[in-house]
């Protein structure tokens, strides 16, 4: 095989999707994480807990390719309300900074009219580099 399927250990197991896929040349992508817990439980409802908590996800999958936030390269944002997330740009900054660091990727952000989880208010994927493979 080609590529390698990154799974954190103790999380549920993905459904017709991968979280992350490692390429040979150490490209890792990371599918669309959102505010759940590796159990797939929303414990956060609101914004800045669901973005809180997807920032986590897309920390697992880049440690367990065996990088940090400092190989990602960059996140692309898909929030279902624009006046929330603009309200809340402290607390944004609080969370981001919290979870990834003071590390600022390229970064896109879409407004979208719903994600496919319902209970979903983001979803943010990435890609990294990793210099040593997992």
């Amino acid at each position: 095989m080609s590529h390698q399927i990154i799974h954190p250990q103790g999380w549920k197991p993905a459904k017709g999707y991968a979280n992350g896929v490692l390429t040979r040349g150490g490209t890792l992508y990371v599918g669309g994480q959102i505010g759940w817990t590796a159990d797939q439980i929303f414990e956060a409802h609101d914004f800045i807990g669901q973005m809180r908590q997807a920032l986590q996800n897309i920390r697992a999958v880049v440690e367990a390719a065996g990088g940090t936030p400092a190989d990602i390269t960059r996140l692309t944002w898909y929030v279902t309300d624009k006046k929330e997330y603009l309200a809340h740009q402290a607390e944004v900054g609080t969370a981001y900074r919290d979870v990834l660091g003071r590390h600022f990727p390229a970064m896109t952000m879409v407004v979208v009219s719903e994600l496919v989880e319902d209970a979903a208010r983001v979803e943010i994927e990435a890609t990294a580099e990793i210099t040593q493979q997992a």
